[in-house]
């Protein structure tokens, strides 16, 4: 069982950046593909990005491509989402995620094996 903590939410001001950090726990860290994925208040959860194993594929949706990136350091069994030139509309509840499948498969069918409590990003304009 793997358990996940983020960290790093926050508020932001339009245009600014915020950086979210998730720690795992109880499992072979370098096993899973790691996500992040958000969930904005009366709407669906959405993905936000996935990276393999070993950082080499990272995967975004095309609403944050270009301006988040994610990265991962396997010897602090932590994954990181950097977010540039924030919007208003990047608000929402922000989660991390763990997969036994490819980050290319998670990419694909937004679907996830182990999931943090999620922390709330706000961007002001």
């Amino acid at each position: 069982q793997v358990q996940l903590v983020e960290s790093g939410g926050g508020s932001a001001q339009a245009g600014g950046s915020l950086r979210l950090s998730c720690a795992a726990s109880g499992g072979y860290f370098s096993k899973y593909a790691m996500g992040w994925f958000r969930q904005a208040p009366g709407q669906e959860r959405e993905f936000v990005a996935a990276i393999s194993r070993f950082g080499k594929s990272v995967y975004y949706a095309d609403s944050v491509k270009g301006r988040f990136t994610s990265s991962r350091d396997n010897t602090k069994n932590t994954v990181y989402l950097q977010m540039n030139s924030l919007k208003p509309e990047d608000t929402a509840v922000y989660f991390c995620t763990a997969a036994s499948s490819s980050a290319q498969t998670m990419a694909a069918n937004h679907l996830s094996d182990y999931w943090g409590q999620g922390t709330q990003v706000t961007v002001s304009s």
